[in-house]
């Protein structure tokens, strides 16, 4: 009930700050958390950042989440501000504990609400019916991981490898990416819909979904959901209707359970603009073999290096590309690194698990947030 009663407070954003020299990118470089400490980065590419983020932390709990919009950043932030954390707090509270069944539930009121916000706002906002969002979340409590996935966006684990290479560490992805680019998730999509010879078409380079979208899980889209949206007047006449015998994506999220162990590290919790750039391993690595203050910053930088490097370009130049443009050359990219100090027997005092009580929210939108000193207006447009 404490951990509900302060989500039900305020968000209080992060104090984080603009990373030198690129006015699109905002950090938080380390902050304490229950079991460990945790670091944020952002950068934002799109006109409009479509990547959202939050750590929640309490004495008790650490949850995570991170909302990879598409379409538009509607979603995302809906995703964000209507507090998933606190619904799924609220069923765990009714239902006795965290579990699968009550982060399903929790994703599904999530998803229900936001088709009601959708059905309030289509007369005015017709794309709306086309917004939608990738949504990962992590949580950990009493020495038990839960990783919930809809999209691409992608939770991997660093642990320690054993035997005669205890100093490295080994890469675990712990999340499913619902991407129809990966054989598997295109057959089970063509499985679902045997009547439909065009339900998957490669298309401007990639595999998407009726010619649309690559990711086959989201919360929104509710065009690819909902035969009465695309069939709505107002929306034929806000983009080209797709004929649906059947909805051809879902919010069924893919849910793991873990208990964590003594040799596991790190997770890393991060939207696919950063794997895109850069492999599980490679990561990882980067995490491990480095300080932890700024180290979700350095992720993100190491993401644009190999941006550069693929353009032919100096990163000091990706820099300097104004937002939208930026798009072009990468992605939104939202990096959280949790430490797991307390499931490796590390000391964890007292001062430091109430240090840990509290909201971390990176910024609605970066290049307003830096240029204005703040984006309280921002978080009002899809309330």
């Amino acid at each position: 009930m404490m951990m509900l009663r302060s989500l039900s407070r305020p968000l209080e954003r992060c104090l984080g700050v603009r990373a030198g020299g690129d006015a699109l990118m905002w950090h938080a470089d380390l902050k304490p958390h229950a079991s460990g400490d945790f670091s944020i980065a952002v950068v934002q590419a799109n006109n409009c950042l479509e990547d959202q983020s939050q750590v929640f932390t309490s004495p008790f709990a650490t949850y995570v989440g991170v909302y990879d919009g598409h379409g538009g950043p509607e979603a995302s932030r809906f995703v964000n501000i209507s507090s998933l954390f606190s619904t799924i707090v609220e069923f765990a509270t009714e239902q006795g504990g965290l579990s699968a069944d009550v982060i399903k539930k929790a994703f599904n009121a999530t998803e229900e609400e936001f088709l009601r916000l959708v059905k309030r706002s289509l007369s005015v906002r017709p794309q709306i019916a086309s917004v939608g969002s990738c949504c990962l979340v992590g949580a950990i409590s009493i020495d038990v991981l839960y990783v919930a996935n809809l999209g691409d966006s992608r939770a991997v684990l660093g642990r320690k490898a054993s035997g005669d290479k205890e100093n490295t560490v080994v890469a675990e992805r712990l999340s499913t990416d619902h991407n129809v680019g990966v054989e598997e998730v295109r057959k089970e999509v063509e499985e679902l819909h045997p009547d439909d010879s065009h339900i998957v078409v490669y298309t401007r380079g990639v595999w998407r979904i009726k010619g649309i979208i690559q990711v086959s899980r989201s919360i929104g889209d509710v065009y690819l959901k909902k035969p009465e949206f695309y069939r709505d007047p107002i929306f034929q006449q806000f983009g080209n209707p797709v004929p649906l015998k059947r909805p051809v994506i879902t919010a069924e999220p893919s849910i793991l359970i873990r208990k964590l162990k003594p040799q596991d590290q790190f997770l890393i919790f991060a939207s696919d603009g950063l794997w895109e750039q850069l492999s599980d391993e490679a990561a990882v690595n980067i995490v491990f073999k480095n300080p932890r203050a700024g180290i979700a910053r350095r992720l993100v930088r190491a993401a644009l290096q190999e941006v550069a490097k693929k353009r032919e370009m100096r990163y000091s130049d990706i820099k300097k590309i104004k937002k939208g443009i930026r798009r072009h050359f990468h992605d939104d990219i939202t990096v959280i690194v949790i430490y797991l100090d307390k499931h490796r027997g590390s000391f964890c005092n007292k001062r430091t698990k109430q240090n840990a009580m509290g909201c971390t929210v990176a910024p609605v939108d970066i290049y307003s947030f830096n240029a204005d000193g703040g984006d309280e207006d921002l978080l009002q447009k899809i309330t």
